[in-house]
C-alpha cells in the first residue's frame, strides 16, 4: 500500500499558535511530536511502499525536517504545491505519479492534522478498506458517530443485506443542524465524513477523468523522467499545471458523482481537532472540565469548561466559563468556545489590513 499525507493546510482556526508556516498539522498541540509526525508513526507498522507528504512552499522546508527522523524506516517524499487548490488537484497529482509505477497501487489518503486515539483499530479499518479498493471501488472511512455532530459531514450508507460492509454509499450530507443530526445519529446507517480514502490509483484516475475531464487532461501532460521518484524534476511541471487548474474538493468534484463508492466503518476514536473547540473533546479535563495546555502552573477557582494554551506561563482562572484562552509571544486570543470556528474570521481580518506579521 501506498500512503498520500495531505499535509498543505493553514489551519486558521487554531490561530495565533497555527501560523503559514507552522500550521496545525506543524505544530504540537498535544505535547511531544508534531500531528504529522504522529500521522506518520501511525503508518509505519504498515510498511507503505513509499509514502508521499503533499504540502505547499511555505511549509516544505520544516515538513522536510520534521519528516527527517523517519529517513531509515521508510521511503518517502515531499511535493510543495506553488499554491492551494483544495484536494483533487494534490491526489490527482498523487495517483499520477504513483501510476506511472504501479496503476493498480493501492493508496490510502489521509490528512495529516487527525487525531486518532486507537491507532491499531485505525490500522485495521485501513487494511479492512484494502480488499474492495482491489476490486475496483473506491473507498472511502465513514467513522461511526458517537453523538449528534453538527460539525462534520455525513456518509449515507445502504446497509441492506452486507453484513458488516463496506456498504455502497447513497450520498454525502454536508454539515447539519443538530436536529438533522440526532436523525442521523438514531438511524443508525450515517456515518461521519474522515476525509480518508483507500482506492486504487488507476480507478482514481479513471474517477477524475469521468467526473473532472479539465483536471484529467493537465494530469495527462505530466512527464516523467526514466527515475519517476526523482520528484524534483516534476516541479516546473507541477508549478505551470497548478497555474492552469482550478480548485476543487474530491468529495465534490468525484466522490459525490462516482456509482462506485463504498464506505467501511471505523471506529478509532477519531477527531478532525477542526477548532480549538474541539480540543476538550479528545483530552480530559479537570473535574470542572477545563483543559490546561502548556501552562506552567495552573490555578482555578470557580472556572469551568475552558480551554487555556498558556504558552508557557502560569495560568489562573477565576470565575471564568465556557471560555477559550490561547497565548503566544506576540498575541493573545480570548473567544468564547461557542464562536470556536469564527477564529478564521480574525485571520481574514489580519490579511485585510495588511498584518502579515501575525500570520
Amino acid at each position: 500500500m501506498y500512503v498520500v499525507i495531505l499535509a498543505g493546510g493553514s489551519g486558521t482556526r487554531f490561530w495565533p499558535l497555527s501560523r503559514k508556516k507552522t500550521p496545525k498539522q506543524l505544530m504540537s498541540i498535544f505535547g511531544g511530536r508534531s500531528m504529522l509526525q504522529r500521522t506518520v508513526e501511525r503508518v509505519i507498522p504498515l510498511k507503505p511502499k513509499r509514502l508521499l507528504v503533499i504540502t505547499n512552499e511555505f511549509q516544505a522546508r520544516e515538513t522536510e525536517r520534521q519528516l527527517e527522523p523517519y529517513r531509515e524506516e521508510l521511503r518517502y517524499d515531499v511535493i510543495a504545491e506553488p499554491v492551494g487548490r483544495n484536494t483533487a488537484p494534490a491526489i490527482g497529482l498523487a495517483a499520477s505519479i504513483i501510476a506511472r509505477y504501479d496503476p493498480a497501487g493501492v493508496m490510502a489518503v489521509l490528512p495529516a492534522d487527525h487525531y486518532i486515539t486507537d491507532e491499531e483499530g485505525f490500522r485495521t479499518a485501513l487494511t479492512a478498506g484494502r480488499e474492495p479498493a482491489l476490486n475496483g471501488y473506491l473507498v472511502t472511512m465513514g467513522v461511526v458517530p458517537t453523538r449528534p455532530e453538527t460539525g462534520y459531514g455525513y456518509i449515507e450508507a445502504d446497509k441492506a443485506l452486507r453484513g458488516a460492509g463496506p456498504y455502497p454509499v447513497r450520498r454525502f450530507v454536508e454539515k447539519p443542524p443538530m436536529e438533522k443530526a440526532l436523525e442521523f445519529l438514531n438511524a443508525g446507517n450515517f456515518y461521519w465524513n474522515s476525509g480518508m480514502f483507500i482506492w486504487q490509483a488507476g480507478v482514481i484516475l479513471d474517477g477524475i477523468l469521468a467526473h473532472m475531464p479539465e483536471l484529467a487532461r493537465t494530469l495527462a501532460l505530466l512527464t516523467f523522467t526514466s527515475d519517476i521518484w526523482e520528484l524534483g524534476d516534476l516541479k516546473s511541471q507541477i508549478d505551470a499545471m497548478y497555474r492552469e487548474i482550478e480548485g476543487q474538493s474530491i468529495d465534490y468534484g468525484v466522490m459525490e458523482k462516482a456509482d462506485n463508492v463504498v464506505v467501511v466503518p471505523a471506529a478509532f476514536g477519531w477527531s478532525d481537532v477542526g477548532s480549538w473547540g474541539a480540543i476538550p473533546d479528545v483530552l480530559t479535563g479537570d473535574g470542572a472540565g477545563n483543559v490546561l495546555l502548556d501552562a506552567r502552573h495552573d490555578v482555578t477557582v470557580d472556572s469551568g469548561n475552558c480551554l487555556i494554551y498558556g504558552g508557557g506561563r502560569a495560568v489562573a482562572l477565576v470565575g471564568v466559563r465556557d471560555t477559550i484562552v490561547v497565548a503566544t509571544d506576540d498575541a493573545l486570543l480570548v473567544c468564547a468556545k461557542d464562536y470556536s470556528q469564527d477564529v478564521k474570521k480574525v485571520v481574514e481580518e489580519l490579511e485585510r489590513r495588511g498584518l502579515t506579521e501575525y500570520l
